[in-house]
């Protein structure tokens, strides 16, 4: 009876465990890899067993859980091209995903398939298999691109219909925000349910990370800081926050005790992180904003936490965003937020409470800016509102027990 008694826990402790495997295309810096990093954690957290299988990491150019191992990370098929002739991204994307998937259905063995941005290959992980593939939606891919020819529609056309066919086949399927739930909803005719899983902040990270004291970043003079957070790409609209900076010179008599950070993931292989970069310095320049400005490429963790700790405002200008995990670990930092009125901030960021929700121009930007250098208790006050605001509604406690949940429904 004692054998029995002893048998029967074991197994139920195995059948608590569970082997999780992740795939991921380009596990760098951003957004949705801060994601899946904080999926793998949580989940560790549990006890379960978790492996990030991904097509590219660079150990210089990476988030540092999955450098020093806290996270199990495995790369395969980098040698497999990014690009044909410059160009067909999402096609070797696809192909270099499909092989990842061919690979860990064929030599790796797994209780749950976590795959994100990619679903092409989730029919690939439920051949000839019962096991459960869930699907982490950040938003369709289909709606980040331009067809602005015959040539690039046509190049377009199946990888669009692949994408809203196999998202569909997943057996469960994750979005970032209502927001997204609502555009996949629409986009997607084949996809009859999803669920709003918030990106969460792994909090012990920021009470208990270390910072680096970066007095060389600004001048000694500065003494309303505002910061650009966000990868060296178009789509972020970075601009804005330069044109805002201008805005700002023209209206505020002590412009010289202000200063803007723009910092953000950079990836040298991205050629438009690279033309980005050099544009926006000389957007600076034409601005005469320049002697005002710093930027700032794959900023460390420790450079970042100092960063969210000690500067005036967040100055967050994608349009859209499908959630925005910048504005949340902003506010767990008492930093208020200047964001754009659409997409995710909606749901993050509490307007004149938290930071202040503004139309995309330089004019409502700046004049939100302009506040916080007239009223010097605003930064303290909505600073404290929004890390309040962040540990009811986005605490990494809720974000695991709602994985945990899920991964064990599907086992």
């Amino acid at each position: 009876q004692h054998y029995y008694i002893t048998n029967n826990l074991r197994m139920v402790k195995e059948k608590e465990k569970v082997k999780v495997v992740f795939l991921h295309p380009d596990l760098g810096i951003g957004g949705a890899e801060r994601l899946v990093i904080d999926m793998a954690l949580a989940l560790l957290n549990k006890k379960h067993d978790v492996t990030i299988y991904t097509t590219h990491h660079d150990p210089s150019h990476c988030f540092s859980e999955t450098k020093d191992g806290t996270v199990q990370v495995v790369s395969k098929f980098d040698w497999m091209p990014r690009k044909l002739l410059g160009k067909c991204y999402a096609l070797c994307a696809v192909m270099r995903m499909i092989f990842l998937a061919m690979f860990v259905r064929l030599f790796v063995t797994a209780d749950v398939y976590i795959v994100d941005q990619v679903s092409v290959c989730v029919p690939f992980l439920k051949v000839l298999s019962s096991k459960k593939v869930l699907f982490y939606c950040h938003y369709p891919d289909l709606l980040l691109t331009q067809r602005d020819n015959v040539l690039k529609l046509l190049y377009r056309k199946p990888l669009d219909y692949l994408e809203g066919l196999t998202t569909s086949m997943a057996d469960k399927i994750l979005v970032n925000s209502l927001y997204t739930k609502g555009v996949v909803s629409e986009t997607f005719s084949h996809v009859q349910q999803c669920e709003v899983l918030y990106p969460s902040l792994n909090t012990s990270k920021f009470e208990n990370g270390y910072e680096i004291v970066c007095t060389d970043i600004v001048p000694n003079s500065a003494e309303f800081v505002f910061l650009s957070l966000n990868r060296y790409e178009r789509k972020k609209n970075i601009n804005l926050a330069l044109e805002a900076m201008s805005f700002v010179k023209k209206h505020c008599n002590e412009f010289e005790k202000c200063h803007l950070i723009v910092a953000g993931g950079y990836d040298s292989r991205v050629v438009e992180n690279v033309t980005h970069h050099l544009e926006l310095e000389q957007f600076s320049q034409e601005l005469e904003i320049h002697d005002n400005t710093t930027f700032l490429r794959s900023i460390s963790d420790e450079t970042k936490l100092f960063l969210l700790r000690n500067c005036t405002a967040l100055l967050y200008t994608p349009s859209n965003e499908h959630f925005g995990i910048v504005p949340v670990e902003s506010m767990y930092c008492s930093m208020p937020v200047v964001a754009v009125n659409s997409g995710g901030p909606l749901e993050t960021v509490q307007d004149h409470v938290t930071g202040f929700l503004c139309d995309p121009r330089p004019e409502k930007f700046g004049e939100a800016m302009l506040k916080f250098i007239e009223q010097s208790e605003l930064k303290g006050r909505m600073g404290g509102a929004g890390k309040k605001r962040v540990q009811d509604l986005f605490s990494f406690e809720a974000f695991t027990e709602k994985l945990h949940s899920t991964v064990m429904e599907l086992s």
